[in-house]
């Protein structure tokens, strides 16, 4: 499914193919990017038995010190079951911190570079999913339906296996649910 334009403009169309190829794959396992909770709210009242994890921006992303996500958003997405993750971007941190001192570009920023290529949502699927694998809130090597977008919102859903960030290239994109065809 392709979207003419990116953004949240398309979030709960995404969130509804994301939650239909769950349904027809068996998929147990999804994982949506979501810095203040508002795109995994979309998946409360029909995630049913799914376990859904829910991964924002470290703390820190934009301003030193701050959590985008409000304390009772977080309390909402847990009470209901969803996790959720904030931690270092895979495909950031010490790269990133490499760049903006010393300049150049470095390994972790390459890959992302090559993942944009497929659009912003794609290459933040991959991420999260590797997130999450790293943090044991999804097993290693399991398919998993990964949601991201371009900005706000989602735009992008794909079935993914990933592997821990030490053996990432053994991570696999088996199927493009929905992206934006102009990124």
């Amino acid at each position: 499914m392709y979207w003419e334009t990116k953004g949240k403009v398309n979030s709960e169309a995404t969130v509804a193919a994301a939650l239909r190829r769950a349904e027809e794959t068996g998929i147990r396992h999804l994982v949506v990017a979501s810095r203040t909770g508002r795109t995994a709210e979309l998946f409360l009242p029909r995630a049913g038995d799914l376990e859904v994890v829910c991964v924002t921006h470290q703390v820190g992303y934009f301003n030193p010190g701050e959590d985008e996500m409000a304390p009772e958003a977080r309390k909402k997405l847990l009470a209901s079951g969803i996790k959720v993750l904030t931690t270092t971007h895979l495909m950031a941190g010490l790269d990133r911190a490499c760049r903006n001192k010393f300049g150049g570009v470095y390994p972790a920023e390459i890959i992302a570079g090559a993942l944009r290529i497929f659009g912003q949502g794609l290459k933040v699927c991959v991420e999260i999913a590797g997130m999450a694998v790293d943090a044991g809130l999804v097993p290693a090597a399991t398919e998993m339906i990964a949601v991201g977008g371009s900005a706000t919102g989602a735009d992008t859903a794909i079935i993914v296996v990933t592997a821990h960030s030490q053996n990432f290239f053994d991570t696999k994109i088996k199927e493009i649910i929905c992206k934006p065809k102009n990124f």
